[in-house]
């Protein structure tokens, strides 16, 4: 899938795209679950374990920002990033040890889905070492009116900006847009036919304004890193499973692993960081938390017209 100029391109620039991550027959299989999840959601009116309900979500008309960890809620997206092309690019990325950091499916609702604003991955779960990444696999054609990823090249290689919020002191999930370090004039948008995959390194500065077309943005994302980063501090997730004891944690682990085999040895690298800490009020889901967080936008109403 990946020949050395991909990966060059990758090194230098934190993100790639790549066509044809899956087959055919893959797509198409993971647009009939993606659907029939929706569907369902038509009887949730809550946010739960499953859907982040968006602003005007009902049972006539069904609105998401997210189905929660798609891999636990059908099989078949977890086989799929197990055994189709996008198992390729990950190897060819990460090594040939590497395990899933958590799963996400960003339907991004018609009319208004919301932005996730500018951000980097790393701000949330810093481990011993950056060898991660996140896939966006694209389930229907993604284009500039329908809210699709921007990232800002060659900041994997920069600092960890604040996501901390300068009024509370909060971890809000978001850069402040003021930030000096912050050149949004840099972006890249990233759109693509469904079957379509970007790849951003986990330090990559990224973020998607509103959907402001007529139809759902379906990107399933997983975050993956090479089997040797662990975790230095967690989600609220990893506490509880840490919680239960040294072998329940190894058994997550084990059961994460996407190729090859986990280790007991951490691999650490001299990489910057900064602790996603005090917590926001709110930490759900990223968009809980740049909401409760007290995140400042920066997609103003002339960039959501261009995004």
């Amino acid at each position: 899938m990946l020949d050395a100029e991909d990966i060059a391109f990758y090194r230098e620039n934190g993100y790639l795209m790549v066509e044809n991550a899956v087959s055919p027959e893959q797509l198409a299989r993971l647009r009939e679950i993606t659907y029939g999840l929706i569907e369902k959601s038509r009887a949730v009116s809550e946010s739960d374990d499953v859907f982040d309900l968006d602003e005007g979500h009902s049972a006539a008309q069904p609105r998401l920002t997210r189905i929660k960890l798609p891999h636990k809620q059908d099989s078949y997206y977890w086989n799929v990033l197990k055994d189709s092309r996008m198992t390729e690019v990950l190897t060819a990325l990460l090594g040939p040890d590497t395990m899933i950091q958590t799963s996400k499916l960003n339907t991004k609702a018609p009319g208004g889905g919301a932005a996730v604003e500018w951000h980097q991955d790393w701000a949330f779960y810093p481990h011993s070492n950056d060898d991660m990444l996140a896939f966006g696999l694209m389930l229907e054609d993604v284009n500039e009116a329908n809210g699709p990823l921007q990232v800002i090249p060659g900041t994997h290689k920069g600092p960890v900006l604040s996501h901390h919020s300068a009024e509370s002191g909060v971890f809000c999930g978001a850069v402040d847009p003021e930030d000096p370090l912050f050149d949004h004039e840099k972006a890249v948008t990233l759109t693509g036919k469904a079957g379509s995959m970007t790849v951003h390194h986990v330090r990559t500065l990224h973020g998607s304004a509103p959907n402001l077309s007529d139809r759902n943005r379906l990107i399933l994302f997983y975050e993956c890193r090479a089997a040797d980063a662990w975790p230095l501090v967690g989600s609220a997730s990893y506490g509880k499973l840490a919680s239960g004891g040294g072998q329940v944690l190894w058994d997550h682990f084990a059961d994460s692993v996407i190729t090859g085999s986990i280790t007991a040895e951490p691999r650490a690298a001299a990489v910057p960081m900064r602790l996603p800490l005090p917590p926001a009020p709110d930490a759900g889901s990223i968009f809980k938390t740049q909401k409760s967080g007290g995140a400042r936008s920066a997609f103003t109403a002339r960039e959501k017209v261009g995004a």
